[in-house]
């Protein structure tokens, strides 16, 4: 440009014109469009052209999230660059603060599924070794070690097989078989199957006073069952002796909510946001994981199968008075 400028100058004084001549204007004139022409034509070829083929090449490879047209109406092609720039790298940051997550994830996993595992193959592994040394010998040792043994191998059989379950659950493969039932009902089967646990801890199991008996709801009965055995369970479980684990029934329009409350040891605040997670126990801490008993993935399991109802499970709790877990189900027309 400043050399066109330069060439208009000597044209101009080479002709004899000064500042105040028409032709002079003329001149200029035709300078600056010739100008404006040129660089027009070497932005075109050399930057738009290539900003386009970046931009192409950016929405190809952001496909699965496409950006946003609506958005670039009206907009220059360079701000509609900077825009789709802006996205693209907003999306891609997204996605290494997920794969940063799922790698912390997979290095915690891993380190609870292997503690997880050692503690029932090693309790069998040594049950066995020692009677391989000699103890099978003593027909009272034998029988003692090889009970211990079975109880180990059982344990580590139901953690599997919790472990199969979640896996499925997560990845959509076990699906809901929605159909009507008496819930009421069904919570009289858990109290039954569970009753012999609750009878060593004289815990009573019972239903919230004037418990409506007649309640029907639509959800998987197996799966339902298998939440409230989790929660009860629990309840039994972090519950001193001689207390009690109680279920009630929240009747609303189109919904029933139902509680699994206990008067047992409560979990603090700071827990309540990861109970929820794969062998997250509140006794971790205090150096009592094993006390306890469970495989730790039984509230994860309750949480996905709500999910897979639309539904979530809730709670509240404190310390030294108890934990009230709960949750909706829709009710069924009848």
């Amino acid at each position: 440009i400043a050399l066109l400028v330069a060439m208009t100058m000597v044209v101009a004084t080479n002709f004899g014109l000064t500042f105040l001549d028409w032709s002079w204007w003329w001149i200029g004139f035709a300078t600056f469009a010739l100008t404006f022409f040129v660089s027009m034509v070497i932005l075109e070829t050399m930057l738009f052209r290539e900003i386009q083929k970046v931009s192409k090449a950016l929405q190809k490879l952001a496909s699965d999230t496409p950006f946003d047209e609506k958005k670039v109406l009206g907009k220059s092609k360079f701000e509609n660059f900077r825009d789709m720039v802006m996205s693209y790298t907003e999306i891609k940051q997204l996605e290494i603060e997920q794969l940063k997550s799922m790698a912390a994830y997979r290095r915690e996993f891993l380190v609870d599924i292997s503690h997880e595992l050692k503690t029932p193959i090693f309790a069998a592994q040594g049950y066995v070794h020692t009677l391989l040394d000699g103890a099978i010998d003593d027909s009272n040792v034998k029988m003692k070690f090889l009970k211990k043994a079975a109880k180990s191998l059982d344990g580590l059989d139901v953690l599997v097989q919790d472990l199969l379950v979640l896996s499925s659950l997560e990845t959509g493969q076990i699906t809901m078989d929605i159909q009507a039932f008496n819930i009421y009902e069904l919570t009289t089967s858990v109290f039954e199957q569970l009753e012999g646990k609750a009878d060593k801890k004289n815990i009573k199991l019972g239903f919230g006073s004037g418990t409506y008996k007649n309640i029907v709801v639509l959800a998987d009965q197996y799966r339902i069952n298998q939440i409230l055995q989790n929660l009860v369970l629990n309840g039994i479980n972090y519950t001193e002796d001689s207390g009690k684990v109680i279920v009630d029934f929240e009747i609303k329009k189109d919904h029933v909510v139902v509680h699994v409350k206990d008067n047992g040891m409560g979990i603090s605040t700071e827990h309540l946001n990861r109970i929820f997670q794969r062998f997250y126990r509140v006794e971790k801490s205090r150096g009592k994981s094993n006390d306890r008993g469970g495989t730790g993935l039984g509230l994860a399991i309750v949480k996905h199968i709500l999910e897979q109802h639309h539904s979530q499970i809730k709670v509240k709790s404190n310390l030294n008075k108890g934990s009230d877990f709960y949750f909706e189900l829709p009710k069924a027309k009848i």
